[in-house]
């Protein structure tokens, strides 16, 4: 065009001379002239000069003449004089065309000189493409081999039917006029996406672009008219004659059939190019991951915006903080298709499914990324589940089922906890969905009352965030005005600016629906209160839960192509199929990221000096632990304490071990052992009654009790080191978790069962040995049995005064009195001790006729009495005087150890009492050695093992952290620290956003 252009302006410049040269005689000056035309009209002009003439005039400007370089001209010999001119007109004409056509030659050469020139420079600058040859297939170098081109071009129709298949340029060229009128007056007509701020600079600037694109469009297509108007002329038809051949009516259909044929099979060929962009970047991907290029690939952007939302839900797990970061919050009815729609948009089915009951009872937060392989994670765990595969699609399901049941609480249906999900795969849109649970309208059975309400809790909570994306999915198979979902959405956003509404099952509503036009006016958002900043009509399949992701793909596609609703221009072809919908989704998730995220790190900033500031106004000497660098500070000090249990001396060890044994069997000996035999006649007696009941302690009792000691007794150590207060490094923030682990560690630990088998053997052997070796033994004996018979004598007599009230003394310093009960025991007990006085040998035990006696005795003197309280009160006297008795016998005994080692022959001292009680004490202190033996040696490591098993298991228990270190330290640290994470991560993703612009 250019070469034809430029070749035009030639020839005008040289018609131009033409027509002045015809009318000039003799007015124009000859030296205004160019060479050329001086040459024409006057060769032999005396005043002509040979000169070089100028370059620069003023038609060389505008043709191409000036790339060329000049010749020199002959001129014939000059001859002076006067010369006649001749009117020799048509030698001149001649002359004058003969100069035209070199005129018009030269300007063609130079032009293509010029072209050729411009076309190599372009052809230098293109960079070399073949290092990237291995990008594209080998087949498309070898398509030739593959398709025969002849046969296709034979297939192809004639030029009528092209002429019959051409669209209708006039309806394209209107359609763009209003497109154009539009975005020059600013009428109010509404896109899918339509920005909200219509008075922005940014906005103006976008639509003048896209004015003159349009502009440019329109006449590319009036163009394309033109060419194929003139085709259909050669082949002896005409366009117009085409269309009036066709009826009104079947130009509309035919029109809007090729419409949908042509946005269908651009449709397939871009799901084509997807397809086999998808594949090379799936090999770039994993030539990448083998290190083909040796460079470190980075987080991708929507990993790093995850795992904010990520912290921040750890940070806030019932989202009551407003961190107004951007997410895709799926809401609907029970059953409307949220789930479906996740899936399609996912490319697999990764969540359970039911038949009408609630399968969503917890939010899930999908993240959905591009990756070389179709994998999913989950935040907390490295195992990938592979999506092409149907075991780990199955095993997914059945996870995300089991955490779900996990969340929900007893005696509760739904849960605020988020469960966390990364989805990877080639060609997926990057963005970040919640799937909610379904809003339903009423409780049914087997749900907790308050579930409806919790639902709307969940939903509103983040729904009310005012960057968050609202999808809301109505189910098109139900009447419209059972839905609930809109209602509530209508509320979060009254105007629409970021609820996006999808119709779901429009296959079964077109169907069921007698008027098509109900579809419309849903889309339309005409039926609803709500407004929305798009609407899309979707088909998530037949039904069949088996149905895999391609079938339902291509079953809506097949659907959408024989649909009345795209035929009869009900809906538009940017509002079906999930695949617009997820690229509309994507689009906008995008842009509200890059509007609101600065916003929001400034906000968490702000958050992050407030509370630092508060920290160092309450706290400025304490280091700024969160719970868990706590944790690990307390097992520290657990640990050290457990440590110091091998500190403690053995003998500290044996004599609490030895205190609390006999503190435990006192009783046992002394009423069961030690008195029984005392009412023998002889030492024989004695001997052997007491030889019996210590061997049958032995056997069934003692290794038992004595076990139970060392066991509480190490308690007790264990105890004290935890609850010991440190001086001024000792930290009460402590105190609950070192009582946890202290109980948990007690209840876990058991002594060891082989203990108690030798230590019966040991006790038995002690207990048989008789021997006293010398004097300061025996003195041993004696003062260990002066001092259990004291202990016991005392506990005895504060029995009976508990029993009869106090003396007449107190009653009268201390102004007490008696009760009624207690009065009848200081009869009875009055009665009794004259009866002992009597008899001070008297048996352990009253004869039934002494009751009798000891009960009309009383009656006589008015005092009413039961048996059984006779028996009570003669128990207590009668220990009394047996205990006063072994004491004045004790002291006797100091001075028969002479005796003793003569066997008692030829005397009437005996000491057999003093013998048991040092069998007793010799046993207690072989017993409390063995004991210590275990605890030192085995017992002491086994309760450390313990120690640390539960601090490890309450290491992985949050909730048990949570609740055993608690305060406004603690809080305060987690906040703090869980915002520096946020504000870390949110500066590295806005870094990363910019460096992707």
């Amino acid at each position: 065009m250019w070469r034809l252009r430029r070749a035009a302006v030639a020839c005008e410049v040289c018609q131009s001379l033409v027509k002045h040269s015809s009318g000039i005689k003799g007015s124009l000056p000859l030296q205004k002239l160019h060479l050329v035309s001086r040459s024409i009209y006057h060769s032999h002009h005396p005043t002509l000069k040979l000169q070089r003439p100028q370059l620069r005039t003023s038609f060389q400007q505008f043709s191409s003449l000036t790339n060329l370089p000049l010749r020199k001209l002959k001129f014939s010999p000059i001859k002076y004089g006067y010369q006649p001119r001749r009117n020799f007109w048509p030698a001149r004409l001649a002359t004058r065309l003969l100069k035209l056509r070199y005129l018009i030659l030269g300007s063609a050469v130079g032009g293509g000189y010029t072209a050729k020139k411009t076309f190599d420079q372009w052809k230098d600058m293109i960079p070399d493409l073949s290092e990237y040859k291995w990008i594209v297939p080998d087949i498309v170098w070898e398509i030739d081999e593959y398709i025969d081109f002849e046969k296709i071009r034979k297939a192809l129709p004639n030029s009528e039917d092209l002429v019959k298949l051409a669209p209708d340029f006039d309806k394209i060229v209107e359609s763009l006029n209003l497109v154009k009128d539009f975005f020059t007056s600013g009428s109010p007509g509404e896109t899918a996406f339509r920005a909200t701020d219509h008075g922005s600079e940014s906005d103006k600037h976008f639509r003048k672009g896209l004015l003159g694109e349009l502009i440019l469009l329109q006449q590319q297509i009036q163009e394309h008219e033109e060419e194929v108007r003139r085709a259909a002329g050669q082949y002896g038809t005409s366009y117009a004659q085409q269309k009036r051949k066709v009826s009104d009516k079947e130009k509309i259909d035919q029109l809007q059939e090729e419409l949908l044929h042509t946005q269908l099979k651009y449709q397939r060929i871009l799901e084509r190019l997807e397809k086999e962009n998808k594949e090379l970047r799936k090999l770039v991907l994993q030539k990448d991951d083998k290190g083909i290029h040796h460079r470190k690939l980075k987080k991708s952007l929507i990993d790093m915006y995850s795992e904010v939302l990520d912290v921040l839900s750890d940070y806030d797990a019932s989202y009551n903080t407003q961190d107004h970061l951007p997410r895709v919050v799926v809401v609907g009815d029970q059953s409307a298709g949220k789930t479906s729609v996740l899936e399609m948009i996912a490319q697999a089915r990764i969540f359970p499914r039911g038949s009408g009951e609630m399968m969503t009872r917890s939010p899930v937060k999908v993240t959905l990324s591009e990756g070389p392989h179709h994998v999913a994670l989950f935040k907390d765990s490295s195992r990938e589940f592979d999506l092409t595969k149907e075991e780990d699609l199955a095993a997914l399901r059945h996870e995300i089922e089991l955490r779900m049941r996990k969340n929900v609480k007893e005696g509760c249906t739904v849960s605020p906890e988020t469960i966390s999900l990364n989805v990877k795969g080639p060609g997926l849109q990057r963005m970040v969905l919640v799937d909610l649970p379904g809003v339903i309208n009423t409780v049914t059975s087997g749900m907790a009352p308050d579930t409806k309400e919790t639902i709307f809790s969940i939903s509103k909570a983040y729904m009310q965030n005012p960057n968050a994306i609202i999808l809301c999915i109505q189910d098109g198979s139900v009447d419209a005005e059972r839905s609930i979902v809109t209602d509530l959405v209508s509320q979060m956003d009254p105007h629409g600016r970021r609820t996006i509404f999808v119709l779901t099952k429009v296959d079964l509503a077109e169907k069921n629906v007698a008027s098509p036009s109900r579809i419309q006016q849903i889309i339309e958002g005409k039926l609803f209160p709500m407004k929305a900043l798009g609407y899309f009509a979707v088909v998530t399949g037949k039904g069949n839960s088996s149905e895999s992701i391609e079938a339902i793909r291509e079953y809506e596609e097949e659907f959408f192509q024989n649909s009345k609703l795209l035929k009869t221009s009900m809906l538009k072809a940017h509002q079906v199929t999930t695949r617009n919908l997820s690229l509309a989704v994507s689009d906008c998730f995008w842009k509200m990221v890059r509007e609101s995220v600065e916003q929001q790190a400034d906000s968490f900033k702000a958050t992050r000096f407030n509370l630092e500031t508060e920290w160092k106004n309450n706290y400025p000497r304490l280091r700024e632990l969160d719970r868990n660098e706590l944790f690990e500070k307390a097992k520290n000090e657990i640990l050290d304490e457990v440590i110091s249990l091998s500190q403690v001396t053995p003998k500290h060890w044996e004599e609490i071990l030895q205190q609390s044994l006999w503190e435990r069997v006192s009783t046992h000996v002394i009423e069961n052992i030690y008195l029984p035999a005392a009412q023998t006649m002889n030492s024989g007696t004695f001997n052997t009654t007491v030889d019996i009941k210590l061997k049958q302690w032995t056997d069934k009792q003692l290794p038992n009790k004595a076990v139970e000691v060392a066991w509480e007794t190490l308690q007790e150590e264990f105890s004290r080191f935890m609850t010991e207060p440190k001086g001024k490094e000792h930290d009460d923030i402590f105190d609950k978790l070192k009582e946890a682990v202290k109980e948990e560690s007690i209840k876990r630990h058991k002594w060891n069962d082989f203990a108690e088998d030798s230590l019966r053997v040991i006790q038995h052997n002690a207990l048989e040995d008789r021997s006293i070796s010398d004097k300061q033994q025996w003195d041993a004996a004696i003062y260990f049995m002066e001092e259990a018979l004291q202990a016991r004598l005392k506990d005895t007599e504060n029995a009976i005064e508990n029993m009869v009230g106090p003396d007449w003394k107190k009653r009268w310093l201390y102004w007490k009195n008696r009760t009624q009960e207690q009065c009848v025991h200081n009869e009875t007990k009055n009665e009794l001790e004259k009866m002992l006085k009597c008899n001070e040998e008297h048996p352990a035990y009253l004869a039934s006729d002494e009751i009798t006696t000891v009960r009309k005795n009383l009656e006589s003197r008015g005092v009413e009495v039961d048996p059984s309280l006779i028996k009570d009160t003669w128990h207590q006297v009668y220990r009394r005087h047996f205990l006063k008795t072994a004491l004045n016998h004790c002291n006797l005994c100091r001075r028969g150890f002479y005796y003793y080692q003569r066997h008692f022959v030829d005397s009437e001292l005996e000491c057999n009492d003093v013998v048991l009680f040092w069998r007793i004490q010799r046993m207690l202190a072989i017993t409390a050695n063995t004991l210590r033996q275990q605890l030192t040696n085995t017992e002491v490591r086994r309760l450390e093992k313990n120690v640390k098993e539960v601090l490890e298991d309450f290491a992985e228990d949050s909730e048990k952290k949570i609740k055993l270190l608690t305060g406004k330290r603690v809080q305060l640290a987690e906040d703090l620290k869980k915002v520096r994470e946020i504000q870390e991560k949110l500066d590295a993703f806005i870094e990363a956003l910019h460096q992707e612009k």
